[in-house]
């Protein structure tokens, strides 16, 4: 790789990864839980090489490890009626997210637009289980991770 090319991050959809890196995740995921006291035992359960581990070990997490401490956006499209964005709000602010800003549209054709951006330091759950709350919250017709930022 030549000096000026810069490493970036990518968001890249699970059911396109390769099996060695979905075990990889899967290995670390063991060992962080507690199923597996080695590295050896929890390769060997998910019938991974330990080269293919160590190979992939440092550059892969899942997505809520790599957006804990972060500012995250979301964007949402929420239905027009009364207290959706209220409810939004009241999932994140249960699960001890901070809410850092809101902008929602004007509602057209029974929807709007909303962008929250939330700090995820304090949470007491993880990004992933935040975002199926949302998902859940009636009202919500779509929503997304727009971005992420160091804090």
């Amino acid at each position: 790789m030549k000096k000026t090319e810069k490493n970036g991050y990518f968001l890249v959809r699970e059911e396109i990864l390769p099996e060695a890196i979905k075990k990889t995740i899967r290995v670390k995921e063991m060992l962080k839980r507690g199923d597996a006291r080695t590295i050896n035992e929890a390769v060997e359960k998910m019938e991974l090489s330990r080269s293919a581990y160590y190979k992939y070990k440092d550059y892969v997490f899942p997505f809520y490890e790599a957006s804990q401490n972060k500012i995250v956006t979301l964007t949402f499209l929420l239905e027009h009626k009364k207290g959706v964005l209220s409810s939004v709000l009241n999932t994140i602010s249960n699960d001890s997210g901070s809410v850092l800003t809101i902008n929602q549209g004007i509602p057209l054709q029974g929807v709007a637009n909303a962008t929250v951006s939330i700090e995820t330091a304090n949470m007491s759950v993880d990004l992933e289980a935040l975002l199926d709350k949302l998902r859940m919250v009636d009202g919500v017709k779509r929503m997304e991770v727009l971005g992420q930022a160091a804090q």
